[in-house]
């Protein structure tokens, strides 16, 4: 009788660690995913390493689409790397007075980048100064870093396409996106950082 009940124990363990790898591997496929973050295009907000969690749970099985001021992990268009120039002045945009890029190419990288939604599909949108100007008003930007630089003016208005968004870190001076590949796809989007969970001290939401 005891080996009987030293064997179903073992057998009860086996299976509840086979169950817990199960969930664990659901909530990172569907759930909620662990990110690092790789550089400081989104200080003072988020560190050069921290980590936070992102909900991928809400984009990929309730379709909730990001709002302005969240904070996102999303694939970018093809050429955003640093290995792909961006695409985007191609067509001419940036040449003469700075114009922000209003069109993404049309493949996303296989990269995962992380910034702030500063506009939405159908917003007009320019930039002074680092600070978005968001259908004709300036945008309250409490969080961003001071902008210096050559990436901090683009004066000339834009309209971000439906069905997508635009996407800037907080650090201006010193992010690389929309700005300079255009606005990404909703579709491209993985889903929403809603806090940071490393290192100790920074524990907390994800701004």
């Amino acid at each position: 009788m005891l080996q009987r009940a030293r064997h179903n124990t073992l057998v009860e363990t086996i299976f509840l660690l086979v169950v817990a790898v199960a969930v664990a591997i659901l909530l990172q496929a569907f759930a909620i995913k662990p990110y690092k973050i790789p550089s400081g295009s989104m200080e003072p907000t988020l560190h050069i390493h921290d980590r936070v969690l992102v909900d991928r749970f809400s984009k990929r099985v309730l379709g909730r689409e990001p709002k302005i001021g969240d904070i996102v992990v999303f694939h970018p268009p093809h050429g955003a790397d640093f290995t792909d120039q961006s695409q985007c002045g191609t067509n001419g945009e940036g040449e003469g007075t700075p114009t922000p890029c209003s069109k993404a190419t049309p493949e996303q990288s296989s990269q995962s980048f992380i910034k702030r939604v500063v506009a939405l599909g159908g917003d007009t949108i320019s930039v002074r100064n680092g600070h978005v100007i968001r259908n004709g008003k300036q945008v309250s930007e409490p969080f961003t870093a001071p902008c210096t630089g050559e990436i901090c003016d683009f004066p000339k208005t834009i309209t971000i396409p439906k069905g997508a968004v635009y996407m800037m870190g907080d650090n201006r001076g010193n992010s690389d996106d929309s700005r300079l590949w255009g606005p990404v796809p909703l579709d491209w989007v993985v889903g929403k950082a809603f806090a940071t969970y490393w290192p100790p001290s920074r524990i907390g939401g994800a701004g």
